[in-house]
């Protein structure tokens, strides 16, 4: 009998031994395993090409493919999902080689990962509007690629980061205006009139800026503030006197931005889908933004 549980026991170690021994003999050379590593990044295999990237630097952190491991690691995490381990990844070769040729290429998928992390099964087959979601994403990512743009003016990602931030300021303005009209429905028209000079001193030139003013004057008016709110009227009428907020005859009606709560029975049970009527509040889109879309796809 004791001699079984002997051999039982070393049958249990060669096997443990061999299971070590294939793990660190999967490859004979650092080129070996950094070609396996490229030829699962190219059939899109994230998880083996991960594992790989992972060996090569565990066992040759010194060689000569070791610091493009860590930056095809970046991208591995970021094509499998993994944009909270990408940035992670990037932030740490970041740390080690500050003065890298391609460091720039690490702050750039700082910002795509932080990007991409409004975008899921559910966006891609439900036009859903982005612009009312949390902002914390799109702010990171425009944080990121800021940051990119201030160290590398140069760099070859920054055409795409800039037409990404964009996008983002854009997003990141209208969800003021959105917190402006809620804020009007819950009788806050000082937070509502705050939420509008906040897109004027930050997101200029974004197409939330005429419902900016109008959230102002509107939010002016009804704190009985005429003066500033007539001031803010003659800027909305001088810079966009087709705003849907001004009536035929010219007059701003302070009753567009109402966001009284008078839903029907089916606009409610159907959460809006079938409620055809404009959007409550100060939007402005169609007019000033007809092109306005979710963002455009990460890069592949």
């Amino acid at each position: 009998m004791r001699a079984l549980v002997f051999l039982i026991a070393g049958l249990s170690f060669v096997l443990l031994s061999a299971c070590s021994s294939n793990d660190q003999q999967d490859f004979t050379s650092e080129s070996d395993l950094y070609e396996s590593a490229q030829e699962q990044l190219e059939r899109s295999r994230w998880e083996s090409a991960i594992r790989s990237l992972q060996l090569l630097e565990e066992h040759f952190p010194f060689g000569k493919y070791a610091e493009q491991a860590q930056l095809e690691l970046i991208y591995a995490y970021y094509s499998s999902g993994e944009p909270d381990l990408a940035t992670a990844a990037a932030d740490r070769f970041i740390r080690l080689h500050p003065q890298h040729r391609n460091v720039d290429y690490a702050y750039y998928m700082k910002g795509l990962s932080a990007y991409s992390k409004d975008e899921n099964f559910l966006s891609q087959i439900i036009p859903l509007d982005q612009t009312q979601r949390d902002p914390g994403a799109a702010r990171e990512s425009l944080s990121y690629f800021t940051q990119l743009l201030n160290r590398y003016p140069d760099s070859p990602y920054a055409t795409d980061a800039k037409k990404r931030m964009l996008y983002l300021r854009n997003r990141l303005a209208r969800y003021e205006i959105h917190v402006a009209n809620y804020y009007f429905k819950r009788g806050a028209y000082l937070a509502s009139v705050n939420r509008g000079k906040y897109v004027l001193e930050n997101y200029q030139e974004t197409p939330a800026v005429p419902d900016a003013l109008a959230v102002m004057v509107q939010g002016y008016h009804l704190l009985e503030m005429d003066e500033l709110s007539d001031r803010t009227l003659a800027v909305l009428r001088l810079n966009y006197p087709d705003h849907p907020a001004f009536n035929k005859s010219g007059e701003f009606n302070f009753q567009h931005g109402d966001v009284s709560d008078d839903r029907s029975w089916i606009s409610t049970i159907t959460f809006g889908l079938f409620d055809k009527r404009d959007p409550r509040g100060f939007d402005s889109r169609r007019v000033y933004d007809p092109q306005y879309q979710d963002a455009p796809r990460a890069i592949q």
